[in-house]
């Protein structure tokens, strides 16, 4: 039986993906895009050079808070920080709910960017704290499966609201699809309340070679204790770089290239969310024969290939199939990821390695969207698709360094 600490982690994951599925993504991105095209050129912008600013943002405010959140949760009280950051997200989702224009939007993102820095490094190191050592990818799994279905619970959810509405890309409708997803956000903040540090397990959720020091560690496996981490986070650096250069445009992508409308863009959105849960569980229960670190580099590596293809702009029977299986696979590692890293990091440095961990997903992701933006402009998106697959298969080469040296779960 899980502790509370691990219940309430899919709660919030639940509520937090349900809401995020709704507002941000797709929504959120052609909602911008709509804004800058429905009036005069804001600073001589043009719509995907905009979207890309307002996701660097997002990312700036969360460098701002990141590290100083990371050592605080180390220092301090990790569910003190969380309180705190519950309190910052409810105020960035009343100011997204209620902002009518480009300028309350702006402000919105960078509340919701230092609410992510602030809550995310310990929301994973109390989730860590609370589980087994050597035995974590099964819950980590599971809460990618629980993320990735609420996640397409959303598009789906917004299937039946745009065919209430009208199936166009129309601002009202768009802004009526955010305020459900924002009311959802909202209650997720609520959860954040309830976390305990008391509730934590002891020697057991320690770092595998901290356990280990009684024994006299090997040299090896000291070498190991150290070049783990960066291996996996200079990786994460890496993709997190790639991926925010082309995350945020994929919307566009398909109303742009393909005339998609609303529904369709929906209905593609869940289906990649559900397959990335499925895809989740499927690549933790092959790791436990094949290695966690062969597995990570399979699926990012097959990840990679599936987007070098779509860059060739291919019909749309083959379009939809490339796309969900670059989704589902690229982030069928994080679980797998997840659980190595908190394996080999001491509990009393757990913050600061999750800080790190939210800089490759939070400025890494979000600035390189600016720069995906003006290399986009008008959209030139096979360019842009083909730079983020080099950058995707350079990430790799960490993971393939990183192989011999990660021990098998129990």
């Amino acid at each position: 039986m899980h502790n509370n600490n691990i219940k309430l982690s899919f709660l919030f994951t639940a509520l937090q993906s349900l809401g995020r599925g709704i507002w941000m993504g797709n929504i959120l991105s052609l909602y911008i895009v709509l804004l800058a095209e429905n009036s005069s050129p804001i600073l001589g912008l043009t719509p995907n050079e905009l979207l890309g600013i307002t996701a660097g943002i997002t990312g700036i405010a969360m460098t701002i808070i990141v590290f100083p959140a990371g050592y605080f949760a180390d220092k301090f009280s990790r569910d003190k920080i969380l309180k705190i950051a519950g309190i910052l997200g409810f105020f960035a989702m009343i100011v997204l709910g209620i902002g009518p224009d480009i300028f309350w939007i702006v402000i919105a993102l960078f509340l919701w960017g230092a609410f992510q820095g602030l809550s995310r490094p310990a929301f994973e190191s109390i989730i860590a704290d609370s589980l087994p050592t050597g035995n974590r990818s099964k819950i980590y799994s599971q809460l990618q499966l629980t993320r990735q279905s609420f996640l397409a619970s959303g598009p789906f959810l917004n299937i039946f609201l745009f065919h209430i509405l009208e199936n166009k890309w129309d601002m009202n409708n768009l802004h009526i699809v955010m305020l459900v997803g924002v009311f959802i956000s909202l209650l997720s903040t609520a959860v954040l309340f309830f976390f305990r540090d008391d509730r934590s397990m002891g020697e057991e959720s320690e770092s595998l070679y901290e356990n280990s020091e009684k024994k006299k560690l090997a040299r090896e496996d000291h070498r190991n204790a150290r070049l783990i981490p960066i291996l996996l986070v200079t990786s994460n650096l890496i993709i997190g770089m790639g991926a925010g250069m082309t995350i945020k445009f994929f919307p566009v992508f398909f109303r742009s290239i393909y005339d998609l409308k609303p529904i369709s863009v929906q209905a593609i959105m869940g289906l990649t969310f559900i397959s990335t849960g499925i895809t989740s569980i499927i690549a933790q229960k092959l790791s436990r024969r094949r290695g966690r670190g062969e597995m990570i580099f399979s699926v990012q590596l097959l990840a990679t290939i599936c987007l070098v293809i779509i860059a060739l702009y291919p019909p749309l029977v083959f379009l939809i199939p490339l796309f969900v299986m670059r989704g589902s696979l690229m982030n069928a590692a994080h679980p797998l990821s997840r659980s190595i890293l908190m394996d080999v990091v001491p509990k009393k440095n757990r913050g600061k390695w999750n800080s790190l961990e939210t800089i490759a997903w939070g400025l890494f992701w979000n600035a390189s969207a600016v720069f995906g933006g003006f290399l986009i402009g008008e959209n030139n998106f096979k360019l842009c698709f083909l730079i983020t697959a080099g950058i995707y298969f350079v990430g790799t080469i960490p993971i393939f360094v990183m192989i011999p040296m990660v021990k098998k779960e129990t």
